[in-house]
């Protein structure tokens, strides 16, 4: 099994991504596939030993569409400048066609040699050549909407090609009917009608490509946010290289003012490095030999050599930027409802549309009124607003929450969130900074202080927990050697075991000492430092307790604030840690958490993610990402606190790339705003067309009011700019 994202050219509305996500789906082989309209793409994942990519390709040519290959980057497209200088153009031939059949109509002075009474040949063969311009200006819109006929899969192209050859056909029809000399049938040419349906259509395009164009801006930014060139240093000699020239391994140099090429780990030499973009940290962290750096992060003041670890598609922003897009790639249900009605809207609208013209003939109405009635339903009705209402909305929110520093995996998060009724919060890393220090030692053994913290740092120094920081801190500020170790495990939610220096080691909370059966005989001390809020550790060998360390952690400076505008919300706060009673107790207390589970193992914050699902409770639950992982995945939606390097292997459905959690109330808001937007702009999509086609059909023709298909097309322009601008206004949400 493989996935793969494809670029698609070709797509224009709801049903072109509808019909050509069916099709895909429908092939053997393609085990999901998922059509975005906004960004214009495909993520298909397809059992390899079938097909392969050419295959796939294939698939999106049959359908109708061009694939363009593998999905690389957000490319905003070069060729709109000739885009906008064509649409000038035709915008001009547009106003003097309009001028040449209309402007007779009106008073206004026309050219004898092209006026209909006088010169009825010139004016129509005029009026032909227009036309014929302006077919090939919209010949794509004809054939996507053939191909898709004939795929049975009818979009808004089909309607559009349809109505439009209709017209133009029946207008030659005309025309021949002049050149043999009945002028009369000047009335019956639809010329103008062809080639201005054709143009507001390309007009609707134009601006529905600016608009996703906008959408795309806070991922084209992220993308930009790496240098285009970079120093290396071979055989002590710099070289200016492209990013694209940079190999795993290389040794890669940053001077003051500099940005980091790629993600890597510095070898020589210290500065303070801006990773505010991944962190929102704003002061500058110092980093030094050992220490990991992030491409995009700007070096104020050192110089220094690291080697490249990720380059390309494994950076850190490039797996955002991927994890960004394919959450666009996911479909919210609410998305697929609307996906299901365009997909039945479109033939509905045809066999209406035919069931009116035959009944104009029937009550005797004459062909050409019969035939205008035929086009103006097919040119009215096209759901271009439809195609828009949900995508467009997805993915400018998604955008907002990249900008704010949260990385939604799927889109049907975004929809979800706001159902959040209890959010569970774990406490160390997530609530806290994680960065732990050693504030107490108990020593019971006849080790020297030093000794036993070398022995038990370097047994920590092979887990990534916080606890494990706060050992290896130690040891680097007071230049403590770490030690060679054996048999080193990790025992989940209980501690680690090791062998240092031919002794076993057992390091843990309390329910460790009970797996090997050593006897706790210092419960009251353990009190006494969980009543300073202290973590304990334990350390033992097989036989007894050697000591008590107690180890502390500051709070995030936001986190009181957060649980208080939670608990505002009515949304029900929990604390849920593998940390003791009283230590979680008084953290609890002091931001305003009144219900805490502690001393849970993960398999036991599973159980109680169980319980509270089955009481009905939408649960969030937050956590650091590397011991939750069960739980993250156990939650209604799981959230990650993560610095950010490694985002891509996160369990969870959010990840907070800042690492502040004033970001899930962001993330609430937003999926409520976003909601609330998609079902407006589903409401005026369908209000327009419950309104517009019995407009169309000519219900209401008796009180005078009559559309034809050049204010059709208008009035569906229109529609889809009301959709564009009701989306646009969620970049305000977050201020």
């Amino acid at each position: 099994m493989k996935k793969i994202i494809l670029a698609i050219d070709g797509m224009t509305c709801s049903a072109c991504s509808n019909g050509l996500e069916k099709y895909l789906n429908k092939q053997n082989g393609i085990i999901e596939a998922n059509v975005n309209l906004v960004m214009a793409n495909a993520s298909i994942i397809y059992d390899e030993n079938i097909l392969n990519i050419d295959k796939l390709n294939e698939f999106v040519k049959q359908a109708g569409f061009k694939s363009l290959g593998e999905f690389k980057e957000i490319n905003l497209e070069t060729k709109s400048k000739r885009e906008k200088n064509k649409f000038i153009i035709f915008t001009i031939l547009a106003i003097i066609l309009m001028y040449i059949s209309m402007g007779h109509m009106v008073n206004l002075p026309t050219l004898n040699i092209l006026d209909p009474m006088q010169n009825p040949i010139n004016y129509t063969i005029c009026l032909f050549i227009f036309a014929i311009i302006f077919i090939i200006y919209g010949f794509d819109i004809l054939k996507n909407g053939y191909k898709n006929l004939i795929h049975k899969t009818p979009n808004m192209d089909t309607l559009v090609g349809i109505g439009v050859l209709s017209s133009f056909l029946y207008s030659i029809y005309s025309m021949v009917m002049i050149i043999k000399g009945n002028i009369e049938y000047t009335h019956n040419l639809y010329f103008e009608s062809t080639a201005i349906v054709i143009y507001f259509i390309k007009l609707g395009r134009y601006l529905d490509k600016i608009s996703k164009d906008k959408t795309k801006e806070a991922i084209q930014k992220l993308v930009k946010i790496t240098p285009s060139s970079a120093v290396i240093k071979v055989d002590g000699i710099e070289k200016k290289v492209t990013l694209d020239e940079i190999k795993k391994g290389y040794i890669v140099i940053s001077k003051p003012g500099e940005k980091i090429a790629v993600d890597g780990e510095i070898i020589e030499g210290k500065a303070h490095l801006d990773e505010s973009f991944i962190t929102g940290e704003s002061k500058p962290a110092s980093k030094t030999k050992g220490d990991k750096v992030i491409a995009g992060s700007i070096n104020y003041d050192g110089y220094i050599e690291y080697k490249a670890e990720k380059i390309g598609k494994e950076s850190t922003i490039s797996e955002i930027v991927r994890a960004v897009i394919e959450a666009s790639n996911t479909k919210a249900p609410i998305a697929k409802i609307a996906d299901t009605v365009s997909g039945y809207f479109v033939p509905a609208v045809i066999i209406i549309a035919i069931i009116t013209f035959i009944a104009y003939i029937i009550m005797g109405y004459p062909f050409s009124e019969s035939l205008i009635r035929f086009v103006t339903i097919l040119v009215v009705a096209c759901p271009c607003s439809l195609g828009l209402a949900t995508p467009l909305a997805i993915v400018i929110a998604e955008g907002i929450c990249a900008k704010n520093g949260i990385l939604v995996k799927k889109s049907e998060i975004l929809e979800n969130a706001r159902k959040t009724n209890t959010i569970i919060f774990d406490k160390t890393g997530t609530l806290t900074h994680g960065k732990l220090q050693i504030t107490e030692i108990k020593n019971y053994s006849n080790i020297e202080k030093n000794k036993l913290l070398q022995l038990v740092g370097s047994i920590e120094s092979k887990t990534t927990h916080p606890i494990g920081m706060a050992f290896e801190k130690y040891l680097e500020e007071n230049n403590i050697p770490k030690l060679q170790v054996k048999e080193f495990g990790n025992i989940t939610g209980l501690g680690l075991v090791g062998k240092v220096e031919n002794q076993k080691l057992i390091i843990g909370n309390s329910k460790i000492l009970k797996e090997y059966n050593v006897e706790n005989v210092y419960k009251k001390d353990e009190e006494e430092l969980t009543k300073k809020g202290n973590s304990i550790v334990y350390v033992a060998n097989t036989e007894r307790v050697l000591a008590l360390i107690g180890v502390n952690d500051t709070l995030r400076e936001n986190a009181q604030k957060v649980i208080t505008e939670l608990n505002k919300n009515k949304i029900q706060t929990i604390m849920l840690t593998g940390d003791n009673k009283e230590t979680a107790e008084k953290i609890a207390k002091e931001i305003g958490i009144t219900k805490i589970y502690a001393n849970v193992l993960p398999k036991e914050k599973v159980q109680v993610i169980k319980q509270l699902k089955e009481e009905n409770k939408y649960v969030m639950m937050c956590g650091d990402g590397i011991n939750d992982s069960p739980a993250l995945a156990t939650a209604d939606i799981g959230v990650s606190v993560n610095s950010g390097t490694d985002i891509a292997m996160d369990s969870s459905d959010v990840i907070l790339t800042k690492n502040d959690l004033n970001s899930i109330l962001n993330l609430i808001h937003i999926s409520k705003k976003t909601v609330r937007n998609i079902k407006q702009n589903l409401f005026w999509a369908f209000f327009y067309n419950c309104l517009m086609i019995p407009v169309a059909i000519g219900v209401f023709a008796g009180i005078g009011i009559t559309i034809n298909p050049m204010i059709a097309s208008l009035a569906m322009v229109f529609s889809s700019i009301t959709v564009i601008l009701n989306a646009l206004r969620l970049k305000n949400i977050i201020k």
